[in-house]
């Protein structure tokens, strides 16, 4: 077998023992079911089904290709922009399909997306936060105080705080996913999607970002695309891994598990290649 130690050092230096609490000791926040997805008359997932517990950090890991980022932009239904696409099965938000929904707006208030690439807006660092309250209808009074509650909450506030009329271009790429990340929150969503959002960033903003998802877990469900095994590591409770079908045809959920169970004590063989670097 493979050596697996510095996967274990990780779990180990971050100190996070309820990781090997089994799975589902909080409610779910999204239950995914029998969920497969198509682009035209291509399939991108087959049978995707696990809970996604609630105010819990999970990471979706698998090789480029899989259908992770598929798979996420399912959850607010980022996909509606891609003609042709669509997808069967059930995905419920407390209960709420969101598959079938037509209150797309409600949805996406509810499930906030953080992209790849940090994404500003090209007005100031204020109004970028503003904007989602500001089409909203928000009263000013109150689109004020939630510009700057956002921004604390992001780690933001501090760093910014006499600059907040400047383009949010100005801004360090670190400093622009926080933002990015402010903007999100601001119209206190319940789920935030991250989609690599330390891929383009230096060590030293990843470590922010990580610090601040494990400080946003109190009050959001947080799921999170990672290539990083060793951030899946680090930040998440629950972690899946998914992979392309032997005749690449979609990708499919082979295991989903606490993180500490499925890096330490994997249950099927291809997890374990996956982890131990045999592949991907």
């Amino acid at each position: 077998m493979a050596d697996r130690r510095p996967i274990e050092q990780t779990l180990a230096q971050v100190g996070r023992p309820e990781l090997l609490t089994v799975p589902g000791a909080s409610p779910a926040k999204i239950n995914v079911d029998s969920l497969s997805f198509f682009y035209g008359r291509n399939q991108a997932l087959k049978d995707v089904a696990f809970d996604i517990p609630e105010r819990k950090i999970t990471a979706i890991i698998g090789p480029s290709g899989c259908g992770k980022t598929t798979l996420l932009r399912v959850f607010n239904r980022m996909y509606d922009l891609v003609p042709g696409a669509h997808a069967e099965g059930h995905v419920l938000l407390d209960g709420e399909d969101v598959v079938s929904t037509r209150n797309l707006l409600e949805l996406r208030q509810k499930v906030g997306m953080v992209f790849q690439r940090p994404s500003p807006f090209p007005m100031s660092i204020r109004d970028n936060v503003a904007f989602a309250p500001r089409l909203l209808g928000w009263p000013s009074a109150r689109i004020k105080t939630v510009v700057e509650q956002s921004l604390e909450r992001a780690a933001l506030l501090e760093e910014v705080k006499d600059r907040l009329n400047d383009p949010a271009a100005s801004l360090s790429g670190g400093q622009q996913q926080r933002l990015a990340i402010a903007r999100c929150i601001a119209v206190s969503p319940q789920v935030i999607l991250m989609d690599e959002p330390c891929s383009a960033l230096d060590p030293v903003a990843t470590t922010k970002i990580e610090d601040l998802m494990s400080a946003l877990m109190r009050e959001f469900t947080i799921v999170i695309v990672t290539h990083n095994m060793q951030q899946a590591a680090r930040v998440s409770d629950f972690t899946a891994f998914m992979l392309m079908n032997p005749e690449g045809r979609f990708g499919e959920l082979i295991e989903f598990a606490s993180t500490a169970d499925l890096f330490n004590r994997p249950q099927d063989d291809r997890t374990e290649a996956y982890i131990t670097g045999r592949f991907g």
